[in-house]
């Protein structure tokens, strides 16, 4: 695992010891991503993926004491099995883009950041690199570091 922090991009790379195939279907799937997806105590009870470039996808993150964080996002580059790229911003629970505030969080998050996954194989393991651009530097990006970092951990185990 290794990380590193520039202005307003966070980048985290991890092996996995699973096929890129399954670590794709973990980030493409609905019914694999809600086994991994928020951070450590969170569950995912709700997932749409329109898994096709201009497709949207609509997340549920509920915390251990029952609050839900949706996010949403559309599809900017699907490279199957290589590479995703998508917008990132918080919603409401039909999909409607909102601020961080919406959440209780401070205004300086960005309305949408950019996420970009790629996964490459490495003798039967799978390099995944996340970088998530836009984020602003102090606190807000320490949290994403964390809920991204303890979310890699569950999909770990889900891989297995």
């Amino acid at each position: 695992m290794s990380q590193t922090r520039n202005r307003n991009e966070l980048t985290i790379v991890r092996v996995f010891d699973a096929p890129r195939e399954a670590v794709w279907k973990a980030w493409t799937d609905p019914e694999r991503a809600k086994r991994w997806w928020g951070p450590e105590g969170f569950t995912a009870p709700f997932i749409k993926i329109d898994l096709r470039v201009g497709g949207k996808y609509l997340f549920c993150m509920r915390s251990p004491d029952g609050k839900d964080y949706w996010s949403t996002g559309v599809y900017r580059e699907i490279v199957p099995l290589q590479r995703l790229v998508s917008t990132d911003s918080f919603a409401d629970e039909k999909g409607n883009v909102v601020p961080a505030s919406h959440y209780g969080m401070p205004s300086d998050l960005p309305m949408e950041m950019l996420v970009t996954v790629t996964f490459e194989e490495v003798g039967g393991k799978t390099r995944m690199t996340l970088r998530h651009v836009g984020l602003p530097a102090g606190e807000q990006s320490k949290m994403a570091e964390m809920g991204w970092n303890t979310s890699f951990d569950k999909l770990a185990k889900a891989l297995k």
